[in-house]
């Protein structure tokens, strides 16, 4: 039996992660372990290696319905294959979009994501236009976002915006997430995994304290390769996780809860 994570359930979760962070760092026994069938419900399982092939990504398809992941993450050019694969599931296509650099023009990543949202996409993944963050043009950086958003509003996509933590300061992650919040996103997100780090707890907890007040969603990914990864960043204020090692992640969530 399937057990979906309901926005109920991501509500609750949300809000102990609130107030988990609200004052500093997390409790490591403030939320407790996540057994897989949960746990599934918050992941993208992702692929988005140059070198992938259609068998890849039909395999990548395979591995989230038997799992029931929340959606399979892939380069936008293969969200149609995704999404016939997916056909008749609950899993969901996420595209990324200006990836891995984010350095295309707005006008080039509003397009891409209509197409992907056009070939079955339901959630983009947008990378931000570093350079332009760290030229500290923010009414730059917010109209590049909206660019995006407001493609996926047309298209009722959900949009997570890709913040390359590790390229940053503390305090350009907070007003990064500012922008996204000003540009309507749905979700922020540490990385792209193409870059010389990932995400770390420390920068989820900034991320989750500075978008509260809006509600928006943190994705951890890049790094995130175990279940002790992927509880570390929920319980400092997580609600979605990107890996590509999912499967094992299941594996290791039910030896450590006992669960199926």
């Amino acid at each position: 039996m399937k057990l979906e994570l309901s926005p109920q359930d991501v509500a609750r979760i949300a809000e102990r992660v609130k107030q988990i962070v609200g004052g500093g760092s997390a409790s490591q026994g403030s939320v407790e372990n996540l057994p897989p069938a949960r746990l599934a419900r918050m992941i993208d399982h992702t692929i988005l290696k140059p070198e992938a092939s259609q068998a890849d990504v039909k395999k990548l398809c395979e591995e989230a319905i038997k799992h029931n992941f929340f959606s399979c993450c892939v380069n936008s050019s293969w969200v149609r294959t995704a999404a016939q694969a997916l056909r008749g599931s609950s899993v969901k296509v996420c595209a990324v979009v200006g990836f891995p650099l984010g350095a295309a023009a707005p006008e080039i990543k509003a397009l891409e994501a209509r197409r992907a949202i056009r070939e079955g996409a339901k959630e983009i993944d947008m990378v931000i236009n570093v350079g332009l963050v760290k030229s500290g043009d923010w009414d730059a950086v917010t109209r590049d976002i909206r660019s995006v958003s407001e493609s996926c509003k047309d298209g009722s996509a959900l949009l997570k915006v890709i913040l390359e933590t590790c390229l940053l300061t503390k305090d350009e992650i907070a007003k990064a997430c500012e922008a996204s919040m000003k540009a309507r996103a749905d979700y922020v997100k540490t990385s792209t995994g193409f870059n010389k780090g990932g995400a770390t707890a420390e920068d989820i907890a900034l991320m989750a304290r500075t978008v509260a007040p809006k509600r928006l969603g943190v994705k951890a990914s890049g790094g995130v390769r175990t279940y002790a990864d992927a509880m570390l960043m929920i319980r400092n204020g997580a609600t979605r996780i990107g890996s590509s090692n999912s499967v094992k992640m299941m594996e290791e969530a039910a030896a450590a809860t006992g669960a199926k």
